[in-house]
């Protein structure tokens, strides 16, 4: 009878969350509350103080600074403003999780995909949050949404992998976790080494 391996999926050996930046582009001064009743080179810096007080940013930069209350404040307001709404769903998202609020954490997330059903970050954040509640399938889902969009992402194998050997699936998550090495330099290679040399242990043992 072949031996029973736990992958203990934690924040331990699982790669962490990924948080949503501010996305670069043509402010909307309207947006921001002012009329865009000109198109001056001269409005740049203008433009950019105006841009830094926006909601979201106002929020990613307490988020930074680990000032987390006020960084949830900054987000909702940002929610409620349509200012970056979706990704600051996806923050209040790893808010909720740091907290330990999962269920909070996923609605965040469901919210998020809702209004854009291919955000990367979001996806992966929530396959996170499914593999640390235990369902793998859902885990499983997200983690390969996420190598769909970004097919260069290592952390998605990696994380696949780990929940495809919790799910049995030992060749397929061999299979994942090649890819990550691919994908990664040599000195990220301590721990994924260790799992592969497990799982091939336990098929040996398994065909014994």
């Amino acid at each position: 009878m072949g031996k029973v391996i736990n992958f203990a999926i934690s924040s331990a050996n699982r790669l962490g969350f990924s948080k949503a930046k501010r996305r670069r582009k043509k402010v909307d001064l309207e947006e921001l509350g002012q009329l865009n009743l000109f198109n001056s080179p001269g409005l740049s810096k203008t433009i950019l103080i105006a841009e830094l007080k926006t909601p979201f940013n106002q929020a990613l930069a307490f988020d930074e600074r680990e000032q987390y209350d006020e960084a949830k404040e900054f987000y909702i307001k940002a929610v409620e403003m349509n200012n970056n709404r979706v990704d600051a769903y996806c923050n209040l998202g790893i808010l909720a999780s740091k907290e330990g609020n999962l269920s909070e954490a996923i609605d965040h997330f469901s919210k998020c995909l809702k209004e854009d059903p291919r955000h990367f970050t979001c996806h992966y954040n929530l396959a996170n949050v499914y593999s640390e509640v235990g369902n793998l399938s859902l885990a499983k889902v997200h983690y390969e949404v996420c190598i769909n969009i970004a097919p260069d992402f290592s952390n998605s194998y990696y994380n696949l992998g780990l929940v495809l050997a919790l799910s049995d699936d030992y060749h397929n998550a061999m299979h994942v976790f090649y890819k990550y090495k691919k994908l990664t330099p040599d000195e990220d290679h301590m721990n994924v080494d260790k799992l592969l040399s497990t799982l091939q242990k336990t098929l040996i043992e398994k065909a014994q």
